[in-house]
């Protein structure tokens, strides 16, 4: 495992909380049309324009996220599996990913195509899911700020040296 310059170590996490900040951005959009749509929005306007976001903003960007931040944890020494707070963003948003490419990604896109027609599950779903998904964004922002919790496994001290037999006589 190799490591990075400091210089390429910080390009990294900058490229990282970009795309980070670009994806809690999206999900934001898409929440801010999701309550525009419920509260009276012109549905043929608002779901199509949720399902560009989602195709062409949001879903990269999650994918991307997720591909940085694996990157970042494999060339920094925080490492995938030594912290409890990088392995549990590493679960987390390893979950959100695959709900947003399997679920969220399809869904929004069938709601952008029935636009007026969607049935009010599916506005409330343009609410519900991002509204969670951003939750799930700022818990993973506070376990990047506060790191907390401990190494999954301690610290192996430094082998020591054996003790020489004392002579027999």
């Amino acid at each position: 495992m190799s490591r990075l310059s400091p210089a390429n170590r910080k390009a990294l996490l900058t490229l990282h909380l970009v795309t980070s900040l670009g994806w809690l951005g999206a999900d934001l959009v898409l929440l801010t049309l999701g309550v525009a749509g419920l509260r009276g929005a012109d549905p043929a306007v608002v779901y199509p324009t949720a399902g560009l976001v989602v195709t062409y903003l949001f879903a990269p960007l999650s994918v991307v996220v997720w591909l940085v931040g694996v990157v970042s944890s494999l060339l920094t020494p925080w490492g995938l599996l030594r912290w409890r707070w990088v392995l549990v963003k590493f679960v987390l948003t390893t979950v959100m990913l695959g709900l947003v490419l399997l679920l969220l990604t399809p869904r929004i896109r069938q709601l952008g195509e029935l636009g007026a027609a969607a049935s009010t599950h599916y506005r409330v779903d343009l609410v519900v899911a991002p509204a969670i998904s951003t939750s799930l964004l700022l818990v993973a922002t506070v376990l990047s700020t506060y790191k907390p919790w401990g190494r999954l496994r301690p610290a192996t001290p430094a082998r020591r040296r054996p003790v020489a037999a004392a002579p027999r006589s």
